[in-house]
């Protein structure tokens, strides 16, 4: 039964309505029916489609959910040729404030990192993750909007600081060293910024010699997200980390907003004066 009941939005966060790109649209999922329709996306794509191994509970509801997700905001792509609700969401991404995390006892990011560094920065931070897009609709366009409607958010709710756990597929770090060393080697947090690995799950991401290793080559064998990340001047943090419950080898990822380029904010402020408080 479709659930229509308002969320409760957190008070620190705000709106910025819907931005459009031809026939999809991005905006802050506003009904429970609408995170329902996230989590139902995320365990197609990331247990049916990844390898990722579900438990009993999500075995039983197919739903990708944890306690993050009642204190988080969740992005949504929307695919208006579908429809305007639940039913038409293409693609998530899950955005969690310092005060949903202090709810919950912490950020989703320590259990794997350190994050004591981005805690520590002065002003708002803004944890990412969870981010999928349904498998018709992968493309430069999806991740676009996506990635303006993350800005968009950054601008409305002051954020300094973006972070999170990026993603790169299967649990053999041996099988994945051309893209840890070339990450650890050009794009390395600063000291006073970097989040290390917790010391029982950290893998060393020099796996190789960085002359061998052809940069260009390398940061094409990204994953496209993680791609995104850099192109936003995203650093990485100290170590990686197997996630062997979703498949994956996991890397820290920070980006100050003042990277995001001027173009982005005046966009945005020249929008923002035509929406309501």
């Amino acid at each position: 039964m479709t659930d229509l009941r308002p969320l409760q939005v957190p008070a620190a966060a705000r709106s910025f309505g819907e931005l459009r790109a031809g026939n999809l649209g991005v905006r802050i999922a506003a009904t429970r029916s609408e995170v329902d329709a996230a989590l139902a996306l995320r365990y197609r794509v990331f247990f049916e489609e990844m390898g990722a191994i579900p438990d009993q509970a999500a075995r039983q509801t197919r739903r990708d959910q944890d306690a993050y997700d009642a204190v988080a905001e969740h992005l949504l792509v929307i695919d208006h040729q579908i429809g305007s609700g639940p039913e038409a969401v293409v693609g998530t991404y899950r955005l969690i404030q310092q005060a949903g995390a202090d709810s919950v006892g912490g950020f989703y990011s320590a259990s794997e990192y350190d994050i004591g560094p981005i805690i520590s920065f002065p002003g708002q931070i803004l944890e990412l993750g969870r981010s999928c897009v349904d498998a018709r609709y992968r493309g430069r366009a999806v991740m676009q909007l996506l990635w303006r409607g993350i800005t968009a958010y950054v601008f409305h709710n002051q954020i300094a600081l973006l972070f999170g756990c990026a993603s790169l597929p299967g649990t053999d770090p041996d099988a994945l060293a051309i893209e840890l060393t070339y990450l650890y080697g050009h794009h390395l947090a600063p000291p006073a910024l970097c989040p290390r690995a917790r010391r029982e799950r950290y893998i060393d991401m020099r796996r190789l010699d960085p002359a061998l290793i052809d940069p260009r080559r390398a940061s094409q064998m990204l994953p496209p997200l993680i791609k995104g990340y850099l192109r936003a001047g995203a650093f990485v943090g100290d170590g990686a980390v197997v996630d062997p419950e979703f498949n994956t080898t996991d890397v820290a990822i920070l980006v100050k907003t003042d990277m995001i380029t001027d173009k982005y904010y005046r966009h945005y402020e020249r929008q923002s004066r035509d929406l309501p408080d």
